[in-house]
């Protein structure tokens, strides 16, 4: 078994991470755009399910898990480090601690629906485009790029809004968001499945990795097993 890692995992790895941090802070903000209510970290989010994609169809299942718990520690750790920041005291000539403490002191809730969100959507994501390329015996990466994606944004989506927002908007709006967010975000990777296509294959040639994930264990607690 080679357990080495490399570069292109590592560079996913390390992109992977930054999307997450990215839009966790992006997702404090609501926008409106042609009439549409969505969060701003629908900028940056869809990108981390085609890298799950990617790293799973690559690697396969126990890659994608390492990096998905990694992703949710990175997370947990710019969490926290914000938190403390938000608990120091501001210089008395510093006019910018309620922006600050607005994006970096976020809710409880917000947190722990960002965070739940996460974790459940991205190993369904992981796990639905392991199983369906066992099945399909490699072929049709396509429709398992998008229907592992449509699997894991409806999860998220449905873990997240009520979590983050329910009783602040009101529920008819929320579940508007919740439909808008799945269409658009899973319309993204359909929009740039020619660059994934291109991406995963190139990254098969150069690793000389194409992973089944035969016999193995998708106990989401299984990290050492890699």
């Amino acid at each position: 078994m080679n357990n080495k890692v490399s570069v292109p995992f590592m560079l996913l790895g390390i992109l992977f991470n930054v999307c997450l941090i990215a839009a966790n802070l992006l997702e404090t903000k609501v926008v409106q755009v042609f009439g549409i209510t969505v969060t701003a970290g629908l900028i940056v989010f869809p990108i981390s399910y085609i890298i799950n994609d990617c790293i799973a169809e690559v690697w396969g299942f126990k890659k994608a898990r390492l990096i998905i718990w990694s992703g949710f520690a990175m997370n947990f750790f710019v969490v926290a480090l914000g938190q403390i920041a938000v608990a120091l005291p501001a210089a008395p000539f510093w006019e910018g601690e309620a922006s600050f403490n607005f994006v970096f002191g976020m809710a409880p809730r917000i947190v722990v629906a960002s965070l739940m969100a996460f974790l459940v959507g991205s190993f369904l994501n992981a796990y639905v485009m392991s199983k369906m390329k066992l099945a399909s015996g490699g072929k049709n990466f396509s429709a398992r790029a998008i229907w592992s994606t449509v699997v894991g944004e409806t999860a998220d989506s449905f873990i997240f809004f009520p979590i983050a927002f329910g009783g602040i908007i009101a529920w008819r709006e929320l579940m508007i968001m919740m439909g808008v967010q799945i269409v658009l975000k899973s319309l993204y990777e359909v929009i740039v499945l020619p660059v994934t296509i291109r991406v995963v294959k190139t990254i098969k040639r150069i690793d000389g990795s194409d992973v089944f994930d035969e016999n193995i264990s998708y106990n989401v607690l299984k990290i050492k097993d890699v």
